[in-house]
């Protein structure tokens, strides 16, 4: 049986590709009665605005040998090491009932103190690709749960397909009613991740002027970029008369989702996760250089079930991606098709079989 009280720890790495599906979790963990705490580092704090206050947000000294300049790669080992010394104190003292692992470097403390006190623990690896520290601890952990499918894994090891979880904001608006596009007012969504992408700030808004006059009138943006990005974005899409609101981050994502005709968004798991749940016909932009190419795997599930267009980099031009969207935008019933074809890729139980996962974890350890 799980232990009275249970205590879960979370760890998650500093992007919100690591940190939204680790939210997820710890909603669902404390609706059943644990104790949650999330081990993260200075980075992956700033995306705990939306966790509950009830969960322990806990700094742990970490580094990316592969990030910053030569001193900040030189000292990151040394810094891990010193947070898998704390990390294995406090496990040793609060005996946690399981730890789970959402990928990045801010995770290595936690899952190596778990190894080190024999606590149950498990990694979820959100891409279709194991990313780097996932693969290391592939073969420790007890489980390694897998949000796309098929995840390409070492050769002993078994994965447990549950999809990527998304937060409790996204599955209000799970299966949302589509609208599909018209001679009303549209809606088109654009992000690049939890922080823009450049590229969809060099390409999107040159690929909107040159939609005919008839789609544009009726168009209106709402575009995440980055700061350094965020002028010439604005005055691109004033100059072509397209209403357009451009922010760093959209903290109401799911209500947008919700609301748009069409999305283009880069491929990272988190992003299909919440596009597949609501269900939304996408252009998806997979990032070239991700390790592994892992978010053209992401997408894959989307683009064979026809929800979804891929268009690489290699490919993307504001000619070619003008083109795309003016065949989604004037197909109203392709469309509306591509939404309920999302709808049918989508896990939006995710979160509750990483749970189920968590909790037979710990009725093992306590047997």
């Amino acid at each position: 049986m799980t232990p009275a009280n249970p205590h879960l720890i979370i760890a998650a790495g500093g992007t919100g590709g690591h940190m939204f599906p680790a939210q997820a979790l710890s909603e669902v963990m404390l609706r059943r009665g644990w104790r949650v705490t999330l081990s993260t580092d200075a980075r992956g704090a700033r995306y705990t605005d939306g966790y509950s206050h009830a969960v322990q947000v806990r700094q742990v000294a970490s580094g990316s040998p592969a990030q910053g300049g030569i001193v900040a790669r030189l000292l990151a080992p040394f810094r891990i090491l010193g947070g898998i010394f704390g990390a294995t104190l406090k496990m040793w003292r609060e005996k946690p009932d399981v730890v789970v692992g959402f990928g990045g470097y801010p995770t290595i403390p936690a899952l190596a103190a778990a190894w080190l006190t024999r606590t149950p623990c498990m990694i979820h690896e959100q891409n279709g690709v194991l990313g780097r520290v996932n693969k290391v601890f592939a073969r420790p952990v007890d489980v390694v749960a897998c949000g796309t499918w098929p995840t390409v894994l070492p050769s002993d090891v078994e994965g447990v397909q549950t999809g990527n979880p998304v937060r409790a904001s996204v599955l209000e608006r799970a299966g949302a009613p589509y609208m599909p596009p018209g001679d009303w007012p549209m809606s088109l969504l654009v992000f690049g991740g939890s922080q823009g992408a450049r590229i969809l700030a060099d390409t999107v808004p040159e690929a909107v002027a040159r939609l005919p006059e008839r789609v544009r009138a009726h168009l209106r943006v709402s575009q995440q970029a980055r700061p350094e990005d965020f002028e010439r974005v604005t005055e691109a899409y004033a100059r072509s008369g397209v209403r357009a609101e451009v922010e760093p981050f959209f903290r109401d994502m799911p209500r947008r989702l919700s609301e748009a005709q069409l999305v283009i968004s880069r491929s990272g798991a988190s992003s299909v996760a919440d596009i597949a749940v609501i269900g939304r016909p996408a252009i998806l932009i997979p990032y070239a250089v991700a390790t592994g190419d892992h978010q053209t795997a992401n997408a894959r599930a989307l683009v064979e079930a026809d929800a979804a267009l891929l268009m690489p980099e290699s490919r993307l031009s504001p000619e070619s991606l003008a083109a795309a969207i003016e065949t989604i935008l004037t197909e109203p019933a392709a469309a509306d098709e591509m939404a309920q074809a999302a709808l049918g890729v989508g896990f939006p139980d995710a979160a509750d079989r990483l749970a189920a996962l968590v909790e037979e974890l710990a009725r093992k350890g306590a047997s």
